[in-house]
């Protein structure tokens, strides 16, 4: 009888694992501070994820932490490893102390990170054989969508960004170069962009706050404003629908993915590739080919920046043509886009806008 019971109660115990592990997925990712549907960075990142799972056949979960500490990015990371995850996808700089913990504690999963690279916190990095990072130039993408602006007409424009991170300091420094670089084309010579239109909001997600200060943006005459943090555009979004009246449209550049489904106040968005590095990163990995310790850079002549074109480029002046002709000056390096405040200060400095990049806008450009 006691040899029956010790049986049934392995079997119980077994039982009662497998229910609590459930169904295995072999391609995981874990979410960052925003939602699964928050129309940029995570959005993105799931549906390149989603396509390549379908594809191919693949089993694909995402896991959401349940908060927004290191402990709580570590402990999603466990349960989609203990779920069987194979490889797992990270979006953002969110995940740099916890993807350097993971490549060590799980060497045979496979981790990719997007926008960020692995250190323990005192920024001494270290990119394990089992992982990938991945980078964008996002300083570009935001160059198309100012240069585009400004040649459709703009001239008042304005720049919210999330956190002060390199990635979206690098949006708001092309923004302004593209913009100044349409202007000397224009032989605009008093454009300006003010500093008193350029700042972070110090948060990824939506609030009264952020739509209350574009609100007072587009009330003072900015006529676009270029968001680039994540689940916050919505805000903006909504900020410029009420600003909105008759003849006089107030406009939104989106970010990270093409944005124009969710306002039609979205005229274009500096979108990056997200999805497309997680389908190639997936890719590589399911044919023996993951590059491990690698970093890559993707930008222009990767295709995996720009500017959405078809229904979602809503620009009305500026032509499909002007953007072939500016995006391959870009592959072709004939114009290089800055990548920090003091470069972007020589950049429109050559451009004949002699100190118009002023200590004050270089001060709010590093945060």
């Amino acid at each position: 009888m006691k040899k029956i019971l010790s049986i049934l109660a392995v079997f119980l115990l077994a039982l009662t694992l497998v229910s609590c592990t459930g169904k295995s997925y072999e391609i995981a990712m874990i979410t960052d501070t925003g939602d699964i549907d928050d129309g940029s960075f995570n959005q993105g990142t799931w549906e390149g994820i989603v396509k390549f799972a379908k594809e191919n056949g693949k089993t694909h979960k995402y896991f959401k932490p349940a908060g927004e500490a290191i402990s709580d990015y570590e402990a999603a990371i466990d349960l989609a490893v203990k779920r069987g995850a194979k490889i797992v996808i990270t979006p953002g700089f969110y995940f740099e102390v916890p993807i350097y913990h993971a490549q060590d504690k799980y060497p045979d999963v496979k981790f990719v990170i997007l926008d960020g690279s692995p250190h323990d916190g005192e920024y001494n990095g270290k990119l394990g054989d089992n992982t990938l990072s991945v980078f964008f130039q996002e300083e570009q993408a935001g160059f198309l969508a100012g240069y585009a602006s400004v040649l459709e007409g703009f001239t008042k424009l304005g720049y919210m960004g999330g956190i002060a991170v390199p990635a979206v300091q690098r949006f708001g420094i092309g923004w302004i170069a593209g913009a100044y670089h349409a202007a000397k084309e224009k032989n605009l010579t008093e454009f300006n962009f003010s500093a008193d239109y350029y700042k972070y909001t110090g948060s990824f997600a939506p609030s009264d706050q952020t739509k209350s200060e574009a609100a007072t943006w587009y009330s003072n005459g900015i006529e676009i404003i270029h968001v680039a943090a994540g689940g916050a555009g919505t805000s903006v979004m909504a900020a410029a629908k009420d600003a909105s009246s008759g003849a006089t449209k107030k406009w939104v550049v989106g970010v990270d993915s093409d944005q124009a489904k969710d306002s039609d106040t979205v005229i274009s968005s500096a979108v990056k590739g997200v999805g497309e590095a997680a389908e190639k990163a997936l890719k590589a990995f399911y044919e023996g080919k993951f590059p491990g310790k690698t970093t890559w850079n993707l930008g222009v002549n990767d295709q995996a920046v720009g500017l959405p074109q078809g229904d979602s480029f809503r620009f009305k002046t500026f032509t499909v043509a002007q953007y072939d002709a500016i995006f391959d000056k870009l592959v072709k390096k004939t114009v290089t886009v800055p990548t920090t405040a003091d470069e972007l200060a020589t950049f429109v400095d050559n451009l004949g806008y002699t100190g118009k990049i002023t200590a004050a806008l270089k001060a709010k450009i590093n945060g």
